[in-house]
């Protein structure tokens, strides 16, 4: 029988390796689960990565606990992080997948702190879709969760 539980631990993984102190980061908080760690690459004073501790590829292979781990971190240093730089708001980014936008494979939530005019822009081409189709795939992802039970 092969083991179905992922690896908490992957040796090529820059995540991995930070989180286990192997490499080097500007760590902001730590908890069993979580890490809080400056973005070498920050858009803005205070610019955070959120990482889960064990190796986890992306959202999917996130169990509960772990999911509700990352999003606790975040909301704590996304609060601290308003207090610190008197941003005038915070966006949480998470990525999954290549078609996602996911370039490192671990999974990680940007605490990104916000600014009018910072230069950051989230938009994307709205299609807005008659309610019909809105109320078919809320029906379909009901559906998908109700059998996840």
């Amino acid at each position: 029988m092969q083991c179905t539980t992922p690896p908490d631990h992957d040796p090529d993984c820059v995540f991995c390796r930070i989180a286990r102190g192997e490499l080097p980061s500007s760590k902001v908080y730590e908890d069993a689960d979580t890490l809080a760690i400056m973005d070498i690459q920050s858009v803005n004073p205070g610019h955070m990565l959120v990482l889960v501790k064990p190796h986890r590829a992306n959202i999917y292979a996130l169990d509960d606990s772990l999911a509700g781990a990352a999003f606790r971190t975040a909301a704590r240093v996304a609060r601290v992080a308003k207090k610190v730089t008197g941003c005038e708001g915070v966006t949480l980014l998470q990525a999954n997948e290549k078609a996602g936008a996911q370039t490192v494979f671990h999974f990680h939530l940007h605490v990104l702190p916000r600014w009018e005019g910072d230069g950051m822009a989230l938009a994307w081409p709205v299609k807005n879709p008659p309610r019909e189709a809105l109320e078919a795939m809320a029906a379909k992802l009901r559906e998908a969760l109700a059998d996840q039970d």
